[in-house]
């Protein structure tokens, strides 16, 4: 009997292998050189300017929404992308988080989302890549947040058209790093004096400009005289004007839509929807 229950027990189920846990993506916006497969549906702002805290959508209405990964907490803010889908190619600058959309997941304005597809379909496969060095729209401009003094610093850079990796405020002797918050302003809890500021910015590709007489003017856009790169010309004759100031909420969102499977892809083209490989189980047990 003995005998008996010994074997009953050893022939028993084994124990269950825990699946081990999917890799999360990094949160990292998408930079030039790397074409990224995904899908596309497209919302209306209702000329706001998203979490990116602008102070509206951009004239030609071509702007896009980013899911939390790829909109990577504001670093992506400022950028933009070329989109193409079954009607063609379209530009558009990151203006926005898509709290729900995965990565690979575009929610396009509806003005670009008709560049590329017809609105009817709702979802479509597309095809992007970052756009390295796009024209300029004009000099940096610079909005101190509403609030701020001498002992709260907080300032939205503009207009410099790729993401930006640091923003630096000249006090005294040396620069003091500012910290990107999640909706695109630069912070220096502690106060940068009381100006007027001399600020350096530095994009992701290693571009590097430095504004100097930014005054202490929360809520007012400023103008500098200088570009983030490319030939500098004089500024125009901007006079600071008010802006909305609130940190903005979140975004209508699109409406819900079913899930495209994106296509296999070529080497040098990423899925950015696509599950990370499976890694190989340690414990013998489980093999």
């Amino acid at each position: 009997a003995a005998v008996a229950a010994t074997l009953a027990v050893r022939g028993g189920a084994a124990p269950a292998c825990a699946a081990p846990p999917p890799r999360a993506l990094p949160a990292a916006p998408p930079l030039g050189g790397t074409v990224h497969i995904g899908k596309a549906t497209f919302y209306d702002s209702k000329g706001a300017g998203g979490n990116c805290s602008r102070p509206g959508a951009p004239a030609n209405r071509l702007y896009v929404a980013l899911g939390p990964g790829e909109y990577a907490a504001g670093a992506s803010c400022g950028g933009h992308l070329d989109v193409t889908g079954p009607k063609g190619t379209v530009r558009v600058l990151v203006m926005d988080q898509c709290p729900e959309c995965e990565p690979g997941h575009l929610d396009l304005s509806a003005e670009a989302f008709a560049r590329i597809a017809d609105p009817v379909q709702g979802v479509v496969k597309v095809s992007y890549r970052a756009v390295v060095d796009p024209p300029l729209p004009g000099p940096l401009t610079f909005r101190i947040k509403e609030g701020a003094s001498q002992w709260w610093f907080a300032v939205l850079v503009g207009d410099h058209s790729n993401p930006l990796r640091a923003v630096e405020v000249r006090q005294g002797d040396s620069w003091r790093a500012a910290t990107r918050q999640d909706y695109n302003y630069w912070l220096i809890p502690s106060g940068a004096g009381p100006g007027p500021y001399r600020i350096r910015v530095t994009d992701v590709y290693g571009h590097r400009a430095t504004a100097t007489g930014i005054r202490m003017l929360p809520g007012q856009v400023q103008r500098s005289t200088v570009r983030m790169y490319g030939a500098a010309g004089p500024a125009p004759s901007t006079t600071p004007s008010r802006s909305p100031s609130a940190r903005p909420s979140p975004r209508p969102s699109a409406s819900v839509t079913p899930s495209l499977r994106a296509p296999a892809s070529p080497p040098a083209v990423l899925d950015a929807a696509a599950a990370p490989p499976a890694t190989p189980d340690p414990v013998a047990a489980c093999g």
